[in-house]
């Protein structure tokens, strides 16, 4: 019988930190520690280190995809003897709460930024077509937040379907950490990127995963390139509560936090709560509905303690 190593192992060419490391071929690195601590998301330890022997190989590896099929897009308009509008080349990264998704997406995007192959390279989160307080609270999903049906997928597949067609000016709607709510009116426009970079919970499921309706389209059907970054569950909890312990200091001190209440709480108390946060909501949805989707991904960037990438796997 074969085992779920022996198939991890057939779809996958496994590289440690030093061998991946290898694969920059002297890409220059264009960031410094001030365009860093920019990009670096809360409790995290990232280097110019990191950057240097993850970020920059993988940039390396993205800009050589994308013009391979910028390059066939070419070919095939000389064949039809027609230009149709720009359609960006869409990279998803996907993986748990608190393991660093969108601190990964913003050195990509940095990265990407400076080949001049595709100097336009936008991002988004999915964290926007969550459903508004309002409607979760009227479906009793305010527990169930971050699963797959606290999202409005209608609107994000109706987005993606936009953007993937060269449509301009595409709006796509904002959400803020401190109200927990999507921003009433207000969007981030999207205009004919060569890249758009989009990260979230689910952007790796499939049809596979849903119960119902499996002839709808999929967020990951648009998609052509697809991130995991991956850890432990483990540290995942560690990190989800040391972040809860960071975000109580900052975030949730002002008064419009939606977690304003939680800011007065003692340290034991606020690792009581993060705890069990995870354990109810954001450990579940992982198990169910994210790490089922790893696999799917072209690439897997794993994450060892103090948040440094010790092995990466890329898709054969």
């Amino acid at each position: 019988m074969t085992s779920a190593n022996q198939i991890h192992n057939a779809l996958y060419l496994a590289f440690q930190r030093v061998q991946w490391a290898e694969l920059r071929n002297s890409v220059p690195l264009t960031l410094n520690e001030t365009d860093l601590a920019n990009l670096r998301g809360i409790n995290e330890k990232i280097s110019l280190t990191e950057v240097t022997d993850i970020y920059l190989p993988l940039s390396r590896l993205l800009n050589l995809i994308v013009g391979a099929k910028q390059q066939r897009g070419l070919t095939l308009n000389q064949f039809l003897g027609h230009t149709p509008p720009k359609r960006p080349y869409i990279i998803s990264i996907a993986g748990s709460v608190a393991v660093g998704k969108s601190t990964t997406a913003r050195i990509l995007q940095a990265l990407l930024r400076q080949w001049p192959e595709h100097p336009q390279v936008d991002l988004i989160t999915t964290d926007g077509f969550l459903y508004p307080l309002s409607e979760l609270k009227r479906r009793g999903l305010l527990q169930r937040k971050g699963f797959p049906e606290s999202y409005d997928m209608k609107l994000l597949i109706e987005f993606i379907t936009q953007i993937k067609s060269g449509d301009a000016s595409v709006n796509a709607p904002l959400y803020s950490h401190i109200t927990y709510d999507r921003i009433p009116h207000q969007y981030q426009v999207i205009n004919q990127p060569d890249i758009l970079i989009l990260e979230g919970l689910n952007v790796l499921q499939t049809g596979q995963d849903s119960t119902f309706d499996t002839k709808r389209p999929f967020l990951s059907d648009f998609v052509d390139f697809s991130v995991y970054v991956d850890s432990s569950k483990s540290l995942l909890k560690q990190w989800y509560v040391e972040r809860f312990l960071q975000f109580r200091k900052g975030a949730f001190a002002n008064p419009k936090s939606y977690f304003h209440h939680y800011s007065h709480l003692s340290d034991e108390e606020s690792v009581q709560i993060a705890s069990n946060i995870w354990d109810s909501i954001n450990g579940p949805n992982l198990q169910l509905n994210i790490e089922p989707t790893r696999d799917r991904a072209h690439l897997i960037l794993q994450k060892g303690p103090d948040h440094l990438m010790d092995q990466v796997l890329l898709r054969k």
